[in-house]
C-alpha cells in the first residue's frame, strides 16, 4: 500500500508540474524509475506484446493505461475488431483520406508535408490513438513493388526533407508517429522471408538517410520493423540494423514496434532491440492457445528466460523504460490535445496536397488547362473515373467520410459541358483486396467506349491501376509493368476515332507507356483520396496551375530500370536471398549515370506557366569542411499564369576515388510567383553533406576535389551549372 500511494503521490506531482510547464526530461526519466520499480516480472512482460489487434496492455494497478494505435499513413483507419481482421462495425470512425505519400512527395513542399502530419494527427488524436503507424520513408527501388504508393520516392534526401515535418506535424497532437519499415523492405514479394544483401554504401547513402532524418531531425517517438530479413537476420530484432545503428549510433530513445507478425525468435527479440511485438499469429485468443497473446514471443517464453536469469531483467526493464517514455509524450502527458474530428479543415488540406502533388508531364499545344465556359462534350472513360481508390491497398485502406470520384468532380466543374461517361474496361470487384472476375463483357464495354469517344470533342481517359492485388496493394508485387485489364489495347482504338485525347493516370507506380506519343496530355494523378475529383478538376480546368515534380523515375522499359536490369538475383530473389547489385545507382543515378534516358525523369513536371533561372552564385569558391555552401539565384516567372516552380540542385563530384553517382539531389526550394516576377532565392548544402559513405573505414569520407553544383528544374534539365572547391 506505501508503494501504491507512493506511485499515485508522484503521479499527481508530475501532472501538476506539467501543468505549470516544470517538467522535463530528467523529471521524466525520474517517474519512470519510480514506475519501473513498482512494477512485477509479469506486468513488465505483458507491456511489452498486444493484447488485441491494436493495442497493448497497462497495468491497471498503477494507472498505467493501454497503448492503442492505427494505420495510416494517409488516414486515420476504421476500428478493426479486438481478435480479427474484421471491422468493428463501428458508425463513427470515418477520416479524412488524404492523398497517398507518392503524391505528397511530388508537392516537393515540406511546409505542406507539415499540415498533412498535423491534420492527420488531430483525426488520430480523436480518435483516441497513441501511436499513428506511418508514414512510410521506404524507397522506390522497382515499379512493381506494391506498396510504393505508400512512400515518399526514389531519392534519400527528398524522404528526408518531407517526412520530418509530418513526423512534427503529428506529434504536435500528442499522437506517436510510428516510421516504417525500417529497413530495406522495398518489395511486397516474398516480403516476409527474403533476405536482402548489399554494401554499405547502398545501405548508409540510399536506405537509412529517411530513418536518420526521423530519429535525429525528427525526433520520432516510434519505429516500425519491416518484415524482410537484412543479411541473414530478420529486421525486428536485427543486431546491427536495431542495436547498433538505431539505438546506438543514432541514440534513438523511442520504440521499435514489429510489423504485424514480423516476429520469429524470443532470445533475439529480447537481445536484438525489439520493444514491442504485435500480430504474431493472426486469430489472437479466438481459437488455439498457440496463438494466444501469452504465448507471443515476447510473452511467457520472454518471461521464462528472465526468470531463469537466461537473460539479466536490465534487458525488459529497458523496454518498458521506452514504452513508459513514450506514454508519458502520449497518453500519460495531462497537457496534450484533444484532436479534431474529421471536418472541412481537413478537406482542404486533403485538396491543397493533391492539387500542389499532381504532375502533368505531357501538354502538347495547350490541351490543359480547358476552359470550363465552352459548351462541348467531354468523354470521361475509364473504371478509375469512378472506382474509389480509398478503399484496398492493404493496411492503408481507409473509410472516408466523402470521397468525390474524378467523374463527379468533372462534372461539378465543367457544367456548361456536356460530360458523357464509358466505363471502357472492368477490373473486377475486390474483396480483401482479391479482385474476382467481373460479370461484365469486356468487349461490349470497349465498343460502348468507342462510341462515346466518337461523338465527343475531347476524351479524358481515366485510367492506371487500382489498389488490389497485383495493382498498387499490400501483400504482393505488380505482376507486369504495362497497364493492366486491356488498357492499352483499348486506348488505341479510342485514339482511332478521337485524337484529342488525353490521359488521367491514376496509379502509385510508373507504367509502360507505348501510346505516350499519340495522346495529347498526360496527367499523373496518384491516389488523391477524399477531394480526388475536385483535385483533378481544379488542375484540367486552370483553377490551379500544376506544380508537381516526379519523386521517382518513369523507365520506358522494366529492364531501363536498375533493380531489373540485373536479372533475378536483384528483383525479386531466387526465394531465399536478394542482392542489390545496382548498389547506390538508384532510380535517376542509374539512368543518369549509365545515360539510360527515361521516358520521365525524377524532378520532372509540366506548368502553364514558363520560368527562367537568371542568375546563379556561390557565396565564394572554397569550402572546408563543416561550413555551409551558400547558393543564390534568380528565378523569373515567363508566362501569362501565376504558378509555382521547383528550383532543384544537384552535385556531382568532379573526381572521386570511387563510383559516385553522376548527380545527387542536396537542395530544393519551390517559388510561387505572379506573371512577370522574379524572385531571389538562397539554398543552403552543409559540405559535410558531400561525403560518400567509405566502407573501407566504415565512416562518412569527404574528399578534397572540384565539385559541380547543378540548378535545375529536373534531374535532366540543368539550367546552371557552379564550381566549388572543397579542402580539408
Amino acid at each position: 500500500m506505501k508503494r501504491l500511494f507512493l506511485t499515485t503521490l508522484l503521479l499527481v506531482l508530475f501532472a501538476g508540474m506539467q501543468l505549470f510547464g516544470q517538467v522535463n526530461t530528467k523529471t521524466i526519466e525520474k517517474k519512470i524509475d519510480v514506475l519501473i520499480e513498482q512494477l512485477t516480472l509479469e506486468e513488465k512482460v505483458a507491456m511489452c506484446h498486444a493484447q488485441s489487434k491494436f493495442s497493448t496492455p497497462g497495468v491497471p494497478r498503477l494507472g498505467i493505461p493501454e497503448i492503442w494505435m492505427s494505420d495510416g499513413p494517409h488516414g486515420v483507419r476504421a476500428e478493426i475488431a479486438w481478435d480479427t481482421w474484421d471491422h468493428a462495425g463501428w458508425t463513427n470512425d470515418s477520416c479524412t483520406a488524404f492523398p497517398a505519400l507518392t503524391c505528397l512527395a511530388a508537392t516537393f513542399n515540406p511546409n505542406l508535408s507539415f499540415k498533412y502530419g498535423k491534420a492527420i494527427g488531430e483525426e488520430a488524436r480523436y480518435r483516441k490513438k497513441d501511436i499513428l503507424l506511418g508514414p512510410g520513408v521506404n524507397i522506390y527501388r522497382t515499379p512493381l513493388n506494391g506498396r510504393n504508393f505508400e512512400y515518399m520516392g526514389e531519392d534519400p534526401y527528398l524522404a528526408s526533407k518531407l517526412v520530418v515535418p509530418y513526423i512534427k506535424g503529428v506529434q504536435e497532437n500528442g499522437v506517436a508517429a510510428c516510421v516504417k519499415h525500417y529497413a530495406l523492405n522495398n518489395q511486397e514479394h516474398w516480403r516476409n522471408h527474403i533476405n536482402v544483401e548489399l554494401s554499405d554504401r547502398a545501405l548508409y547513402e540510399i536506405y537509412l538517410p529517411a530513418f536518420k532524418a526521423a530519429v535525429l531531425e525528427g525526433e520520432v517517438w516510434a519505429i516500425m520493423g519491416a518484415y524482410n530479413k537484412i543479411r541473414g537476420q530478420f529486421c525486428c530484432h536485427n543486431e546491427l540494423m536495431v542495436n547498433k545503428i538505431l539505438k546506438g549510433d543514432w541514440a534513438f530513445d523511442g520504440v521499435l514496434v514489429t510489423d504485424w507478425g514480423a516476429t520469429h525468435d524470443t532470445k533475439e527479440a529480447a537481445l536484438y532491440g525489439l520493444d514491442m511485438e504485435m500480430g504474431t499469429g493472426t486469430d489472437g485468443l479466438t481459437s488455439s492457445s498457440k496463438n494466444a497473446y501469452d504465448n507471443y514471443y515476447l510473452a511467457n517464453p520472454f518471461l521464462e528466460l528472465l526468470k531463469s536469469g537466461e537473460i539479466d531483467e536490465f534487458v525488459v526493464d529497458d523496454k518498458v523504460r521506452r514504452i513508459l517514455r513514450l506514454m508519458f509524450r502520449t497518453n500519460m502527458d495531462p497537457t496534450r490535445t484533444f484532436g479534431k474530428m474529421t471536418n472541412q479543415q481537413h478537406f482542404e488540406v486533403a485538396r491543397e496536397v493533391a492539387t500542389e502533388g499532381i504532375v502533368l508531364l505531357k501538354n502538347d499545344k495547350g490541351f490543359f488547362p480547358i476552359d470550363p465556359a465552352i459548351k462541348q462534350t467531354i468523354a470521361v472513360i475509364g473504371e478509375n473515373a469512378t472506382r474509389s481508390m480509398t478503399i484496398g491497398g492493404g493496411s492503408s485502406e481507409l473509410k472516408t467520410k466523402h470521397e468525390i470520384s474524378p467523374l463527379e468532380g468533372i462534372q461539378k466543374r465543367f457544367k456548361n459541358a456536356r460530360i458523357i461517361h464509358a466505363m471502357g474496361y472492368a477490373s473486377g470487384p475486390s474483396v480483401y483486396g482479391w479482385v474476382l472476375p467481373t460479370n461484365l463483357n469486356a468487349d461490349s464495354l470497349k465498343r460502348a467506349a468507342i462510341e462515346v469517344a466518337a461523338e465527343a470533342d475531347i476524351v479524358l481517359f481515366v485510367g492506371g491501376l487500382n489498389k488490389s492485388h497485383h495493382q498498387d496493394c499490400e501483400g504482393d508485387d505488380r505482376t507486369q509493368f504495362a497497364l493492366p485489364f486491356g488498357q492499352d489495347d483499348l486506348l488505341n482504338e479510342i485514339l482511332k476515332v478521337n485524337k484529342n485525347t488525353a490521359f488521367i493516370m491514376l496509379s502509385g507506380n510508373a507504367v509502360e507507356m507505348p501510346w505516350i506519343s499519340k495522346v495529347k496530355a498526360l496527367v499523373q494523378a496518384w491516389y488523391l483520396g477524399s477531394e480526388a475529383g475536385h483535385a483533378i478538376a481544379d488542375v484540367i480546368s486552370g483553377d490551379v496551375n500544376p506544380s508537381g515534380k516526379l519523386p521517382f523515375s518513369f523507365p520506358v522499359k522494366l529492364e531501363d530500370n536498375a533493380a531489373h536490369s540485373f536479372g533475378e538475383i536483384s528483383y525479386p530473389g531466387d526465394g531465399i536471398n536478394q542482392e542489390y547489385k545496382e548498389d547506390i545507382l538508384v532510380g535517376y543515378r542509374w539512368h543518369d549515370t549509365k545515360k539510360i534516358k527515361p521516358l520521365f525523369e525524377f524532378g520532372y513536371g509540366l506548368s502553364y506557366s514558363t520560368f527562367k533561372l537568371l542568375s546563379a552564385k556561390t557565396d565564394k569558391s572554397t569550402y572546408k569542411k563543416g561550413e555551409v555552401i551558400k547558393v543564390s539565384c534568380e528565378i523569373k516567372n515567363t508566362g501569362k499564369s501565376k504558378g509555382s516552380e521547383v528550383i532543384q540542385m544537384y552535385v556531382n563530384d568532379v573526381e572521386a576515388s570511387v563510383l559516385r553517382p553522376l548527380k545527387e539531389l542536396k537542395a530544393f526550394n519551390k517559388v510561387n510567383l505572379n506573371p512577370g516576377e522574379t524572385k531571389s532565392v538562397i539554398m543552403e548544402i552543409p559540405v559535410d553533406e558531400l561525403a560518400f559513405f567509405d566502407d573501407s573505414k566504415m565512416n562518412w569520407n569527404l574528399e578534397s576535389g572540384q565539385f559541380k553544383l547543378m540548378l535545375g528544374t529536373s534531374s535532366r534539365e540543368i539550367k546552371k551549372v557552379l564550381q566549388i572547391a572543397v579542402k580539408n
